[in-house]
């Protein structure tokens, strides 16, 4: 009788599609709600956040949208950009 071994890490990262581990990274790099406040200025997080999804885009055949947050990471990264105003300030509840 033969033992069965429990699957390494990387073997198990070879049994997974490569979009779902893009949507993975992306799920990862995504910046939460909760965390927009003190993640909005910083430039890796969004420059990530916008990579994961460009590579998503890109492996699901859509390069128009890849490029689009392709864009936007550069931008954070050389400083094109910035952060948009929050968008619940200034509502009235």
């Amino acid at each position: 009788m033969s033992e069965i071994t429990p699957l390494s890490k990387t073997e198990l990262l070879k049994e997974i599609d490569t979009v779902e581990l893009a949507q993975v990274l992306a799920e990862r790099l995504a910046i939460a709600p909760q965390d927009w406040h003190r993640l909005k200025a910083n430039r890796q997080a969004q420059a990530g956040q916008q990579l994961g999804a460009a590579l998503v885009f890109l492996l699901k055949n859509q390069p128009q949208e890849a490029l689009l947050r392709l864009h936007q990471a550069t931008g954070w990264l050389d400083r094109s950009i910035s952060a948009p105003p929050c968008p619940t300030h200034g509502e009235k509840k």
